[in-house]
Formats: structure tokens, sequence, C-alpha cells
């Protein structure tokens, strides 16, 4: 592909403390997802809230992509019982992700979250968290153990079914597939005008999309940008959020030199 073609991603950032300075983070494993599946260019957006107009910013992507994080949204925003002491939290991500999550969507940009991007527009549409869903009776444990090797983490752990009908197995012709799984919050109850479109083996919502979004949106809880060119499901995932980036970049080219 001609890289004058490409799009234009906006990534969000974590902001964590490194020594005693604050670093606005993205992850590699994201930004090459987005270079790498969905033939994009990825841009890191940083996470200053007094200095940023949203709908400005947005204005000059051609989609936004919403990563994983070890942190966890802040239960305040769903009206959750306060976290454990110890709980890592990032409120600067909170404020920026439910900020851009309504905004992009009103403007039809392409909008793809994984993990905790999964998890924040569950809660920018009314829906709610479990913070510890290992702990709820009949699910079974869906996060990793942190002293294995990354290989491992990432490993495949259990199965999810598509919807029938549904935009994944549009997307990737299968019914289902077999994902890694490293969360310990996981969706509750869901937000109001979102539709499920996978569920793990034990029922738990593991993916949805918004209904009557303008542009494309989909939201699952797995990781897909792990070596996502060795996975079929993961890359017709991110090929179809890239087309649908491009898709929209090529309707702004021809406004603007209509």
């Amino acid at each position: 592909m001609s890289k004058s073609h490409r799009p234009l991603i906006g990534v969000i950032s974590d902001r964590r403390m490194v020594g005693p300075h604050p670093f606005h983070m993205v992850g590699e494993k994201y930004l090459r997802a987005v270079s790498d599946g969905a033939e994009a260019y990825p841009v890191g957006l940083p996470l200053l809230a007094d200095d940023f107009d949203v709908l400005d910013i947005l204005g000059r992507l051609d989609g936004l992509f919403l990563t994983g994080s070890p942190s966890n949204v802040e239960p305040q925003h769903y009206f959750g019982d306060p976290s454990e002491p110890g709980t890592w939290h990032d409120p600067e991500r909170d404020t920026a992700a439910l900020a851009l999550i309504p905004a992009a969507i009103r403007l039809g940009l392409p909008l793809f979250a994984v993990c905790r991007g999964f998890q924040e527009i569950n809660v920018a549409f009314g829906g709610s968290l479990y913070q510890k869903v290992h702990e709820v009776p009949g699910y079974h444990l869906h996060k990793e153990n942190p002293d294995d090797p990354l290989e491992v983490q990432y490993g495949l752990s259990h199965n999810v079914e598509f919807v029938p009908g549904g935009l994944l197995r549009k997307i990737t012709g299968l019914e289902g597939t077999a994902v890694n799984s490293l969360h310990s919050q996981g969706l509750d109850r869901l937000g109001e005008g979102l539709r499920v479109e996978a569920r793990a083996d034990d029922g738990l919502v593991e993916a949805f999309m918004v209904e009557d979004a303008p542009g494309f949106t989909l939201a699952v809880q797995w990781h897909p940008e792990w070596q996502v060119r060795g996975n079929p499901a993961s890359l017709a995932i991110f090929e179809a959020f890239g087309d649908a980036c491009r898709s929209y970049r090529s309707r702004g080219l021809d406004r603007s030199f209509g």
C-alpha cells in the first residue's frame, strides 16, 4: 500500500510516574498493531486535558484506538464501590477517554478499543464493571499470572463465541475463536445502546459495538494486538479497522477538494 494512503490513528496514552516525573506512554505492541495490522500511522495522544480541544484533535485524525492498560477505571465513574487500597488508577486517562468516546462516535470517526478501552466505552454509555470478575460466582479466572513469561501470559486462554449475524462474524468469517485473557475487571451491566458481539464460554461479555454509531465501532476485552500478524482473527479485526479509517479519510479528502 502507498504510504500516502495510510490513515492517521490516534492512540490514547497512559499517564505514569517514572521516578519523580510524569510520562505519557503508549505500549509498543499497540503501535505495531496499528502499523502492521491496520496499515496506518499511529499517533500517541497525550492526556493534557486543559490544553486540548477534543473536537479539534479528532478532526485531524482518521481513527481512534483505545488501548489496554494495567490501571483500572475508577469506580466513581460507574457508581461502583470504592477500590481496594493499592489499586492502580489513571484519572487523567479516565477523563480523556470519557471525553473522546462520545465525541468520536458523534463524528463517525472509526473507533476500536481493547481491554481497558472496552471497559471505558461501556462506562461512557452508562454501563458498570466488576472490579474482580474472578471473584464473581459463575465466572472463571480471566487474569494472567504476572510471573509467567509474556508468551504464556498472552497465550490462548479460552474460547469466545461471536454473535450470529454480528460484526465479528462478518469481519473474521468465523463463528468464534480462542483468545488470550489478561483482565481483572469485567463487564457487569452493559451500557445503553451497546450490542453484544461475543461472549466467553462462561457467559461474560467479551465484545460489543455501538448500535447506532454512524461509523465503525468495536470493543473487545481480549488483546488482539499481541503478535497481530500471527493470528488470523486478530489480523482480520485490525484490517477491518484500518479499512474503515481509510474510508473515513477518503470521504474527508473528497469533501476538502470537492
